[in-house]
């Protein structure tokens, strides 16, 4: 046979047969030999390889992939050695081990062409096989079977006897019928079967690609007669295209049915149509366990009758029509959707109260203003649930609020993330007639929880966009309305849907970028930054044990005591939130975990020092008070974004013309407190004995350090006001003393907020005494006491009862000598 003809036969019999055991044998041929290899150089004891699912014949090519750990080694050191080894069929498949009762009798005699290791670590070889053996006695188990083996021989006519070629032709004649009845094997393939001269080889290639049982295989490979054999081969190839007629007589039938299937199609297809203009209905079993579904479902009157409407539509349709199965999947929106399904609230208002205070430390405003709503909720059981807009700075918990809410009511959970959201129909749906509708989030959602009662999350609904495609914010206006969206429409529904009963929750970090219209539909409720004590808290409670579960330690492998976790705060985060705090804890607690898992001695407390070394250098630097003997220096304190800070205003004296400069990058609002203080200063100089000729003949500087920090609010008037009054009168200010407020020209001092983060800004500081105006004693009262305790806090009114309080009697040392010209008199 040429090599191409040979090539092409190996391919098409590697793409005809696959195992998927763990020996996969794919049979190949190869013409090489007419008869078999002498047996003579062949050795008299073997290694044996246990196959299964195959039964290798001499002459012919199989690769094998083998992956038990005693072929592989038996293999291996044969692929070193002559190359030889016995190959038996498996008589139990599913042993793993095989041992000798396990295995045939008779076997052959195999040579390895190569051996390949594969990617997968399996070891892939490609054996010849060359003559039958028996199996005379096993003489070793380990590290893999050997055998002793005898050879068997095959007793074959000579071809050219008249019996041979009656028998060759008969197989050939069967094999070309077989070959007939396989449409999906290439007719090519008979020119190779034509050129198969060695009777021998003919019964042996045909008897491993028969499509026949093992044991039936493995008996003809036990038959030493050659006709016998191919008599037995011939029975089963006659027994295969029995087998193979009736398979094409079967297809045959059955597209015999198709077309009689596509002739009664046609046939309902005009009853249906006769049935239509008489009124009735043909049987649809779709559409008939539509309407057993539809019996069943709680629904409101209108939606029935618009299910029953769109129905009976789908049953007008042919079912081949492009608009079918889009009806099809919109009757089965309809059907998931959760009209009238709620889950039951649990309106245990203590339970609910001790799973937010669990889950969050401090905000005790919102968790009051969620416990009055559940309160009337619960008295009046039909009130229409508000919309909430959660509001502050990223990291202080809103989302997982929402999530405790939905945990503390019983109420299946949602969160819809609305940031980049751009495309109106992402909220209000598609309408059908578009290839490739959807409904919009809010309905989607509402049928993933299976309830039309469920807390949903809008998140970041500041960060909604708007283009061509629509305004998702005006889209929103009618689900945030509690007048309006008991009817709310979704264009893909296209039925009215009531979701007065969700208890929507909105966060947001930005109020300006919300559309007017939509911030007026939500009650606002501010979360502010949390203190250093509350992330402390937050920090025992919450992050570290999370952190600890993460990176798989247990509580007693990591201790980090508070002044720990304070350093961590002071000098690596500076944030509202806890987002920066979690990675810094993770970062210490991932420190301990590579210790551990590297088997080092390690200390399981965290101390402040540690610190240092895990984080490197410390990022932020605090204010602390500095008792300064210096006139015109004054505590401030400020406001910031991520908690109260104290804030230090200096002032000073120069020769010159009267001249008021500002410095240390002030917003408007500071420089016009600046401006108001000094004019209220001139205005009643005398109230300090200070001769206002001096205004005119020294220039005054107003400086706030840290200038590359902006400074904006109106909070600062009476400590500028103090400031530059100290320094008039060189009187020193009062040690460890801060203050906050505005100042108007009358002198009244006027309130401020961010007095909480003020006030344990102070303290932390090593402030001792606060003045505050007045009005702000209210704010003072709703801080714990413990916050407080160390503090001296005056109330005022007006700007002269400060420097009561502020300015001492005595002046500073080295006070500046402020003179007047001579040709005035007068001085100070």
């Amino acid at each position: 046979m040429n090599n191409k003809l040979h090539s092409y036969l190996q391919q098409l019999l590697l793409a005809d047969k696959a195992e998927d055991e763990f020996e996969d044998i794919l049979p190949v041929i190869t013409i090489d030999t007419d008869e078999e290899p002498s047996v003579d150089n062949l050795p008299s004891e073997l290694p044996i390889l246990a196959v299964r699912n195959t039964v290798l014949f001499p002459g012919v090519v199989l690769p094998i992939t083998v992956s038990r750990k005693k072929s592989v080694k038996l293999v291996r050191k044969a692929h070193k050695g002559d190359k030889t080894i016995g190959v038996v069929a498996q008589k139990n498949t599913s042993s793993d081990d095989p041992i000798a009762e396990d295995l045939f009798g008779v076997g052959t005699v195999a040579k390895i062409l190569k051996m390949l290791v594969l990617p997968d670590g399996n070891t892939t070889i490609i054996i010849q096989g060359q003559s039958r053996f028996k199996i005379d006695e096993v003489t070793q188990d380990e590290p893999y079977l050997m055998a002793r083996i005898s050879y068997c021989s095959d007793t074959f006519p000579k071809k050219n006897s008249k019996e041979v070629k009656a028998l060759v032709q008969s197989l050939k004649d069967a094999a070309a019928k077989m070959l007939k009845l396989s449409p999906d094997i290439p007719q090519e393939a008979q020119v190779a079967l034509d050129n198969i001269d060695s009777p021998s080889f003919l019964t042996h290639f045909l008897s491993s690609n028969l499509n026949v049982e093992v044991a039936q295989k493995q008996k003809l490979l036990e038959v030493n007669d050659g006709v016998e054999r191919g008599t037995h081969l011939l029975e089963l190839m006659l027994r295969e295209i029995q087998l193979l007629e009736l398979k094409q007589e079967i297809h045959t039938k059955v597209h015999s049915d198709i077309d009689q299937q596509q002739r009664d199609y046609f046939l309902r297809h005009q009853i249906k149509i006769l049935q239509d203009e008489l009124g009735q209905e043909g049987p649809d079993q779709e559409i008939q366990r539509f309407k057993e579904r539809a019996e069943k479902k709680k629904w409101p009157e209108h939606v029935a009758k618009h299910f029953k409407k769109e129905i009976e539509r789908l049953g007008r349709l042919n079912p081949q029509a492009a608009e079918y199965p889009v009806a099809v999947n919109y009757m089965e929106f309809l059907l998931d959707l959760p009209w009238e399904e709620y889950t039951k609230d649990n309106f245990n208002l203590k339970r609910t109260k001790k799973i937010l205070d669990a889950d969050h430390y401090g905000l005790e405003k919102v968790k009051e203003r969620i416990i009055e709503y559940l309160a009337v909720l619960k008295l009046k059981n039909d009130m229409k649930a508000p919309i909430l807009c959660l509001y502050g700075p990223p990291g202080v918990g809103k989302t997982s609020l929402g999530r405790s809410i939905a945990k503390s009511l019983g109420r299946n959970y949602v969160r819809m993330s609305l940031g980049g959201v751009r495309d109106e129909a992402e909220i209000r749906g598609h309408r059908r007639t578009y290839v490739g509708a959807m409904p919009g989030k809010i309905i989607s959602q509402i049928k993933k929880v299976g309830s039309s009662n469920p807390v949903i999350i809008l998140d970041e609904i500041d960060k909604l966009a708007s283009d061509f495609r629509g305004d998702p914010s005006s889209a929103l206006l009618e689900v945030l309305d509690p007048e309006q969206n008991h009817t709310f429409m979704d264009n893909y529904l296209d039925v009215e849907y009531d979701l007065s009963k969700v208890l929507f929750i909105a966060t947001a970090n930005s109020l300006e970028t919300i559309q007017p219209a939509l911030r007026d539909r939500m009650e606002i409720i501010e979360l502010t930054g949390y203190t250093m004590e509350e992330k402390t808290e937050i920090a025992k409670r919450h992050l570290v044990p999370k952190q600890v579960r993460e990176h798989g330690l247990q509580e007693e492998d990591v201790k980090m005591p508070k002044p720990t976790i304070q350093k961590v705060i002071e000098d690596y985060t500076r944030e509202s939130g806890v987002r920066s705090l979690e990675r810094k804890i993770g970062q210490l607690v991932r420190n301990t975990a590579k210790l551990k898992a590297m088997e080092e001695e390690y200390t399981p407390a965290i101390k402040p020092e540690d610190v240092v070394k895990i984080l490197g250098p410390e990022q932020f630097d605090k204010e602390i008070y500095q008792d300064i003997d210096t006139a015109g220096v004054v505590t401030g304190l400020a406001w910031t974004s991520v908690g109260g800070d104290i804030l230090f205003i200096e002032s000073i004296l120069s020769k010159g013309k009267g001249k008021l400069t500002l410095s240390g990058q002030l917003g408007d609002v500071m420089k016009e407190s600046a401006i108001t203080a000094v004019s209220y200063l001139k205005a009643h100089a005398e109230l300090l004995d200070i001769d206002y000729r001096v205004f005119d003949q020294y220039d005054l500087h107003i400086h706030f350090p840290e200038a590359a920090v902006p400074k904006d609010g109106p909070s600062a008037g009476i400590a500028i006001f103090t400031s530059i009054a100290s320094v008039f009168t060189q009187r020193k200010v009062r040690a460890r003393l801060a203050m906050t407020g505005e100042i108007t020209l009358r002198g009244k001092v006027l309130p401020v907020g961010g007095i909480k983060e003020k006030i344990l800004a102070a303290r932390r500081a090593g402030i001792t005494d606060v003045i505050l105006c007045q009005k702000n004693r209210k704010d003072i009262n709703e801080i714990p006491a413990q916050y407080i305790k160390d503090l001296n806090i005056h109330y005022v009114d007006r700007v002269d009862e400060v420097i009561k309080i502020a300015l001492l009697k005595e002046k500073v040392k080295n006070p500046l000598n402020i003179t007047v010209t001579e040709e005035v008199k007068g001085g100070i």
